[in-house]
């Protein structure tokens, strides 16, 4: 069977969800505004990189969205929504960070492991080039948020880009936020997976494709970005190895071992 970051996601953030998507065939209308919108600007990504007019293929292919039902967020719209996607690749442009070279062959770069057995995982990445002349695996995201970019080293947590180190080996990721809002803002964050975290990964999805043959598909809720859940858990000091952070949120009571605080005494 074959396998994604896509479902291992699904599954983790709610194993009813995944059935229901999965095994019994209900899937959401692709009728959201904003994910369509999302698909058609890293089309205009694209075509920047291979040399064609960005802002052109932006006009085409989200006039072309224009003719479905589509549901739009509060005080947005078709033209607002076109006229944000031109004024976020102004500025990428114009700040010239990022570089693709062979861009036909870098871009949306497929990439197979072989994951329990005979199960294949399979991922998409966006692109592999440079980002402020430093090699690197990049991923776009359109938003109506920013990143949260505190505590330092938060991006290192994101699943999907310790996703994408994992199954290309690539330690140095990027991810290039372009920020829908009332003054449109493009970001650029980059952070290192660690061999530890790959290998957690790997464990975390055999483990969880050991729990879907197994047929567990009990319902818990679960965030998604923007909504990063490290931003308000208590634990994230632990996580990131700031004692600073732990200790401002945490306490140890009687009876429990002090083994990861004296680690980050270290």
């Amino acid at each position: 069977m074959l396998y994604s970051y896509t479902q291992i996601s699904q599954y983790l953030t709610c194993p009813r969800r995944y059935r229901h998507r999965y095994l019994d065939g209900w899937k959401e209308k692709d009728n959201r505004a904003s994910m369509l919108f999302g698909r058609v600007f890293e089309q205009a990504l694209a075509a920047l990189f291979l040399r064609h007019d960005p802002g052109a293929v932006l006009f085409q292919e989200w006039s072309a969205q224009q003719n479905g039902h589509l549901q739009y967020c509060r005080n947005d719209s078709g033209e607002h929504m076109l006229r944000q996607g031109i004024q976020l690749l102004e500025p990428f442009v114009q700040d010239d960070r990022v570089r693709i070279r062979q861009a036909r062959r870098n871009l949306q770069v497929k990439f197979t492991r072989t994951v329990s057995g005979q199960n294949d995982f399979v991922a998409y990445v966006d692109a592999l080039g440079h980002l402020d002349r430093k090699p690197c695996l990049l991923e776009w995201k359109p938003s109506s948020s920013r990143y949260p970019e505190a505590p330092e080293g938060l991006l290192s947590l994101d699943p999907q880009l310790v996703c994408y180190s994992w199954i290309t080996g690539i330690a140095d990721v990027a991810l290039v936020v372009f920020v829908r809002k009332r003054m449109v803002e493009v970001q650029y964050l980059r952070t290192t997976i660690t061999n530890e975290q790959r290998e957690e990964f790997g464990h975390l999805v055999e483990n969880t494709i050991r729990q879907i043959e197994s047929g567990y598909f009990l319902p818990h809720s679960g965030i998604r970005f923007p909504q990063n859940p490290c931003t308000t858990c208590p634990y994230v000091g632990l996580c990131l190895g700031r004692q600073e952070l732990a200790e401002a949120a945490l306490v140890r009571g009687p009876g429990e071992s002090f083994g990861l605080f004296d680690e980050l005494t270290y």
